[in-house]
């Protein structure tokens, strides 16, 4: 039996905080915004999660029952524990924040990773609704993903399946944050696009991007950012965003002839923000080099539906799940 009732959903990151009421066909109401301010420490942000909690139920119409909090983590989970295990963005070891926020909510708790959390919702509510195999690629500050199997959200043996941001593409290309060579993380995310404007800028090409960044007030560039310099044909940015994208095709054909999944979808910031424009020619340049060229238009290969509410649906779903396989109907007063 599915849980019934709203399951506040959370999108716990780095920078900010998004949380909101998910009902059981997937929207989201009551949507709440804070910066993380991690440098405060694991109090200071649990702090901020109980007093987002406690201002959606107070939100919600009276009596409305509450059947779990569930929340996406930028970091490896110990998911049967409720243990953020290492989450470097938050400066986070071994936090157990499910039996922290379970003492001072009354509610059950959940974790996950927050990518895994964000394809499930696409998959669940999205442009992956009623497929059985789908890949989910993040770019952002870093390339996160997860992959859908027979309907279901794939953890693998380890319960750490979806890091395909790590898959290596090119045996001689830039390190990666992690220590191998050649990730796609290395070559296609925001901050290895960034790495590259600079080296570029540096051996005398003219770019307005890092002017745009100070204006800004970016100290790293943004999708925002990205986004302007595109509009405006800045000629480092179209040369490296250029690049990225021919690097994200290879990966994603990669992925396709490994898996041949029915929908590959694109999220994070500049996804959201450039759409088509952003996956059309990873899309078209994959294609070329699928292994099976028959019915390639069933492979869909787009970008987000749902956007930045993606993970807050999807750690909702996440959430009735769990409940439906410990064989409860948990609902707790608002």
């Amino acid at each position: 039996m599915a849980a019934s009732g709203i399951v506040i959903g959370i999108d716990l990151g780095g920078t900010k905080i998004l949380a909101g009421a998910v009902d059981e066909a997937g929207a989201v109401t009551h949507v709440q915004r804070e910066l993380t301010h991690a440098q405060d420490g694991a109090d200071a942000v649990i702090n901020r999660l109980v007093g987002m909690i406690d201002r959606i139920r107070a939100a919600l119409d009276p009596g409305t029952p509450v059947a779990a909090v569930s929340i996406g983590v930028p970091g490896g989970v110990n998911i049967e524990a409720g243990i953020v295990d290492k989450a470097p963005n938050l400066r986070w070891l071994n936090v157990p924040l499910a039996a922290l926020l379970e003492a001072r909510t009354g509610l059950p708790i959940f974790l996950d990773n927050d990518v895994r959390v964000a394809v499930l919702g696409e998959h669940a509510y999205g442009v992956g609704r009623g497929t059985q195999t789908m890949i989910g690629v993040w770019v952002g500050t870093g390339i996160g993903g997860g992959i859908i199997i027979n309907g279901r959200l794939h953890q693998g043996s380890r319960g750490v399946a979806g890091e395909i941001g790590h898959s290596i593409v090119v045996r001689k290309g830039p390190q990666c944050p992690c220590g191998n060579i050649g990730c796609i993380e290395a070559l296609a995310s925001r901050t290895s696009m960034e790495r590259d404007v600079r080296q570029l800028i540096k051996k005398g090409m003219k770019s307005k991007v890092l002017e745009r960044m100070e204006k800004k007030g970016r100290t790293v560039i943004s999708s925002g950012v990205i986004a302007w310099s595109l509009e405006r044909q800045d000629p480092v940015m179209v040369k490296v965003f250029q690049r990225a994208q021919r690097a994200l095709a290879t990966f994603t054909a990669n992925m396709v002839n490994a898996l041949d999944p029915e929908v590959v979808v694109f999220g994070g910031g500049i996804a959201e923000r450039l759409g088509e424009a952003f996956v059309g020619p990873i899309r078209d340049q994959a294609r070329e080099k699928f292994l099976s060229k028959r019915d390639v238009e069933k492979i869909q290969i787009v970008p987000t539906q749902l956007k930045e509410v993606a993970p807050i649906a999807g750690a909702a779903f996440l959430a009735r799940q769990r409940l439906e396989k410990r064989g409860q109907v948990l609902s707790v007063a608002g």
